[in-house]
């Protein structure tokens, strides 16, 4: 025994003299129906494939975004990518946003800091069209590395002055002269 699932949509075939056609017929729209659903190419009107021709562009044009931030990223991205997706008319899922996490913690060492901030910068800036937040987040790394560099540029003067008071306390005091006029 064979049950077909019928479109409630569709009426009844006809019964009498050819109603075993007309419902062989209906059976066969069902199948080539669920073929369809099934994964077999559904014809798109132009404004369709207009869109996915659009969504497939800004996939790419995603994907090699964010593809930048990790490869200038390097040691400093958290996991991978993420996406944000759209479903297309033909039933595909497209990237249609995308962010990678970059470790953007300040290092205690004003010299890793300032190395770290240059890195966080050129990923930021990495891709050929940064976004406003990219713009921010380069924005935020330069900010770090003027930090780094003034407190870089407060230890190295604390070193020179102690090193400057510590080399005049070491070296022997002058004679005493006696000036007689």
């Amino acid at each position: 025994m064979e049950i077909t699932a019928l479109d409630p949509t569709r009426t009844a075939p006809p019964r009498g003299r050819g109603g075993e056609r007309a419902a062989g017929q209906a059976q066969e729209e069902v199948r080539s129906g669920l073929q369809a659903a099934a994964g077999d190419r559904v014809e798109l009107s132009q404004t369709e494939k207009a869109r996915v021709a659009d969504l497939k562009a800004t996939d790419a044009a995603v994907k090699a975004h964010e593809a930048a931030h990790m490869a200038a990223g390097s040691g400093l991205v958290k996991g991978g990518a993420s996406y944000g997706y759209t479903q297309g008319p033909d039933g595909k899922r497209y990237a249609t946003s995308g962010e990678v996490s970059i470790d953007t913690s300040v290092p205690e060492d004003p010299q890793e800091a300032l190395s770290k901030a240059r890195r966080i910068r050129a990923a930021a800036l990495a891709p050929a069209d940064p976004s406003a937040q990219d713009r921010q987040v380069a924005a935020q790394a330069s900010r770090m590395e003027a930090e780094a560099g003034r407190r870089l540029a407060q230890e190295r003067a604390a070193r020179s002055a102690s090193g400057a008071y510590q080399a005049a306390a070491a070296s022997p005091r002058p004679p005493d002269l006696d000036i007689t006029a």
